[in-house]
Parts: C-alpha cells; sequence; structure tokens
C-alpha cells in the first residue's frame, strides 16, 4: 500500500499508512533552522523503499534545528490513538510533529511528540496523540489540544542541541 493523502476539498482521508515505495506519494520538503538565521541542513530522500530525513545540525547563530515535512494533507485522525512509525535512526531523539488548522499569532501551531532512537537498530516507535504538546516557533503552549479531525501537515524534526550529522530512516508510518 503506498502513501494515502487527500487534496483540499476531497473527503478527509481517515485512514493512513505511508510506506515508501514508489506509489502515489506527497513530496517530503525540508525547513530548517535557516529560516531563522541558523546553518543547519536537512533533507529527505526516498530511496530503496524508505524515507531517509539526514543532514547536520549547528548551533550557529542560534540555530539547532532540521525538519522534513509534507503538507496540505486533509487528514481526520480523530478516530485514531496515535501513529506507529518503524525506523532506524542513529541513538539520537526526534519528533513527530502534526499541525492542524489552529494558529497562534497568525502562523501554525505544531503538536509534537519525541521519540528516542537506537543507532543502527530497525524499531517500532509508538506514539500516543494524548501525548502531543502544542508549541508555536520553538515555545511551548498551554492549548488549544489538537483537533485531529484536521491534520493538515505531518513533520519529522530533529532539535536535540547537539551539532553534527544525523539520519534518520523510516520504513513506515501509520496512523492507528
Amino acid at each position: 500500500m503506498s502513501t494515502a493523502f487527500v487534496m483540499a476539498g476531497d473527503k478527509p482521508q481517515t485512514e493512513v499508512h505511508l510506506k515508501f515505495d514508489g506509489g502515489k506519494e506527497p513530496t517530503w520538503t525540508a525547513q530548517n533552522d535557516n529560516v531563522m538565521g541558523g546553518v543547519s541542513k536537512g533533507e529527505a530522500e526516498i530511496r530503496d523503499g524508505l524515507l531517509i530525513f539526514s543532514g547536520s545540525l549547528s548551533l550557529e547563530n542560534n540555530g539547532g534545528f532540521a525538519q522534513v515535512r509534507i503538507q496540505n494533507l486533509g487528514y481526520d485522525l480523530s478516530d485514531k490513538a496515535g501513529m506507529k512509525l518503524r525506523v532506524m535512526g542513529d541513538g539520537r531523539t526526534y519528533e513527530l510533529r502534526l499541525a492542524t488548522n489552529a494558529r497562534y499569532r497568525g502562523s501554525r501551531i505544531a503538536y509534537s511528540v519525541e521519540f528516542s532512537t537506537k543507532a543502527g537498530e530497525w524499531t517500532d516507535v509508538e506514539l500516543k496523540f494524548a501525548d502531543l504538546k502544542p508549541s508555536h516557533h520553538g515555545n511551548s503552549l498551554d492549548g488549544p489540544p489538537a483537533d485531529l479531525s484536521q491534520v493538515e501537515e505531518m513533520s519529522l524534526l530533529i532539535g536535540d542541541k547537539r551539532e553534527g550529522p544525523f539520519a534518520l530512516k523510516v520504513e513506515w508510518i501509520k496512523a492507528e
């Protein structure tokens, strides 16, 4: 099964199972700390049935994050408990982030949950929507809670304040 996603105006997608097998897939784009003057590098590549999120973090110029995302999703995950991912990491901590139609000061609120990886080992990671924390441009917010019927964006982010190379391989992502 390949990536399921919808375009604006379609009925919200309630079944999400992202596989990177060359089917119809949304484009993962990078958004790194250069948006605020940093010099970290991160990118997404789909190769050999995997999403590979890799690059290098730098703390120069108050930077320190790299992110890849897919947008314009139209997911309704309100009947799901969370997300499950099969990943091979580098021992670093990453975040899965969702964005809905919620805004703070005119821009999107991110709802995130962290997960750890084991260097060189495939791991199934289970993330509960109840653990999602709202933030705006890296600053924690008290609310609002995530409206999971309105998921517009999904991203993977690294911002663990450790300079140097990183690499996360993802075999699949699904909502359960």
